[in-house]
């Protein structure tokens, strides 16, 4: 849960400024690995306690499965 936009828009800088400096992209797969990449080094540094964590992570379990389970080591 955001409690702030704040949040919302520093990540969205982030994400520009990657791709922005990354220029372009042979494919389109090629920039959502960027970004997924991106991503999980912005969240790795700024994981905060979320409420009800638990009861999404299960949610995310179900629809993604393995991926899911094999993403979380």
């Amino acid at each position: 849960m955001i409690y702030t936009t704040n949040a919302v828009e520093s990540l969205i800088m982030q994400l520009r400024k990657i791709i922005k400096t990354r220029g372009h992209f042979p494919s389109d797969e090629a920039a959502v690995k960027l970004l997924w990449l991106a991503l999980r080094k912005v969240l790795a540094k700024s994981v905060r306690t979320t409420y009800d964590w638990k009861s999404a992570m299960n949610q995310f379990a179900i629809l993604y499965g393995e991926r899911f389970t094999a993403a979380r080591g």
